[in-house]
């Protein structure tokens, strides 16, 4: 069986808590395999994002994570884990 799992973010003011937030993804580098942030662009960015994070650390490191970007100011982080049955 395999699992995966999944962390969704969501940032609020992010031109004055995206630093933080960068810091925290960068010290935990090592257990994210993929990244996708999302957010609304064009004539002026969006003040707010939706980032997907695929990890592959331990059931420990990527509560460790969790709770690190849910102590940023203006971040809100929630991990999914999904196994396959086969």
């Amino acid at each position: 069986m395999s699992c995966y799992n999944v962390m969704t973010l969501i940032l609020n003011n992010r031109v004055k808590n995206a630093v933080k937030l960068q810091d925290v993804l960068t010290e935990s580098g090592c257990i994210i395999s993929a990244r996708i942030g999302l957010h609304e662009a064009g004539d002026a960015c969006a003040n707010e994002g939706l980032i997907i994070l695929q990890l592959t650390g331990s059931d420990t490191e990527v509560g460790e994570l969790e709770k690190k970007l849910n102590s940023v100011d203006g971040v809100k982080a929630k991990n999914t884990q999904i196994c396959s049955e086969w």
